[in-house]
Order: structure tokens, then C-alpha cells, then sequence
């Protein structure tokens, strides 16, 4: 008689909400950051411009009506995907506990490279550190980007950001420090193909759990 009971071959790592949301920030972020760019070089406030060919909007209005589709996805995908982090208290299980001698620690390990990636379904320090980080930015971003889009109606915020021209630039580089932080995820994803492959489909083999487990276990014993 055959058994009922069936070994599975995959953990589940990412919920589908998490990747569908992950994906359209993705998208919200590429549509905003070269529309963004293309606006800046109206008016640039450095002594640099962003070479045109990878901007989008071809002009400045076309720039806006791009950073403004990408504002409204990012702001309503960014509440989606952080009201179920709460509720489903996956924010405090990936992101916690976190601390400054566990985010020094990852962080000289990482330089050394022997920071173990083996184990999907956990964060390191560093990359808490960083997920937690680029929420905050994007927070920074949305704040600011109000502020240049309804200067009037955000008064407040307005004064609470040093005003228009000031709030302009904390835009900018909330910007590049989110872009720095992509640019940083390419290259670890890369650097471990894997944490693709779980993102499109949201597990990893029980090899890659179970190595993950040894590992664990090996390094408690020692």
C-alpha cells in the first residue's frame, strides 16, 4: 500500500504578496530614477548633468508625467507591501533583531568574504540592515517628492524640509543612495544566483535548506 505521505522537495522562502510587490518597486524605482534624471538636467543645482541616453521622458514634460505614474505605484505598492510585513509580523521575523555589533560583524566578514549566504530563508545583519535602510529612504524620497510636486498644498513639510530648493536636494540624494543600494544588490545577486531563483519563485530546493541546517549546526559545535 502506497503512503499517504509525501517528502517534500521545496521550502517555500518568499510569499507571492512579497514577490509581486517586490517586483513592481523594482519597476517603480527604474521608472523613477531615470525619469528623475531627466527632470534634474532641466535644471541641475551640481556641476554635472546625467548623460541623456539613460533617462527617460525624452523631455521634461514627458519626465514628469513618467516620475508621476512611477510616484503614485511606488507610494501605493510601498503601503501594500509594508502593512503586510506588519501584519503578517514577517518584518519583525527577517529584520530582527537587529544590532550595530551584529552589522559590524556581517560587515567585516562580507569584506573578508566569509559571510555565508547558504541559508535563503535568513538575513544577515548587513542585509537587515540595508532592507530597513532602503525603506527609510524611500520614506525620505516620498516626503520630499511631495513637496516638489505640491510645494503649496505641503506647506509644512515644506518648512519641515528647509523648503522647496533644500527639499530638492535631499531628493536628490535620497535618490542616489537608493540607487547606490541597487547597484550593491545587483552585484550580491550576482555574486549568489540563488537569491534570484527564489524571488521568481519563491523557493529553494531542501539541498540548499539542508546544507544550510549542517552549516548551522557545524558552526554551533565548533
Amino acid at each position: 500500500m502506497q503512503s499517504d505521505s509525501v517528502t517534500p522537495k521545496f521550502k517555500p522562502i518568499h510569499p507571492v504578496w512579497m514577490r509581486i510587490t517586490h517586483w513592481l518597486n523594482a519597476l517603480a524605482v527604474l521608472m523613477l530614477v531615470t525619469s528623475g534624471w531627466r527632470i534634474y538636467n532641466a535644471a541641475p543645482f551640481f556641476p554635472f548633468e546625467i548623460p541623456g541616453a539613460i533617462t527617460l521622458g525624452g523631455w521634461l514634460g514627458g519626465a514628469l508625467q513618467w516620475h508621476f505614474a512611477a510616484m503614485w505605484l511606488l507610494a501605493a505598492n510601498g503601503l501594500v507591501y509594508l502593512s503586510l510585513n506588519i501584519v503578517s509580523r514577517r518584518l519583525f521575523r527577517k529584520f530582527f533583531p537587529l544590532s550595530v555589533g551584529g552589522i559590524v560583524r556581517d560587515g567585516l566578514a562580507a569584506l573578508h568574504g566569509k559571510l555565508s549566504h547558504a541559508d535563503p530563508c535568513h538575513y544577515n545583519s548587513v542585509q537587515r540592515f540595508a532592507y530597513l535602510f532602503v525603506m527609510l529612504d524611500i520614506t525620505v524620497l516620498v516626503l520630499s517628492g511631495l513637496v516638489l510636486w505640491k510645494s503649496v498644498q505641503f506647506a509644512v513639510l515644506r518648512d519641515l524640509l528647509g523648503g522647496y530648493d533644500f527639499a530638492r536636494r535631499i531628493h536628490f540624494v535620497a535618490m542616489a543612495l537608493l540607487v547606490g543600494f541597487v547597484a550593491v544588490h545587483l552585484v550580491m545577486v550576482a555574486l549568489v544566483p540563488k537569491t534570484l531563483l527564489t524571488m521568481l519563485s519563491g523557493r529553494a530546493g531542501v539541498r540548499d535548506v539542508a546544507s544550510a541546517a549542517d552549516q548551522a549546526s557545524n558552526g554551533e559545535a565548533a
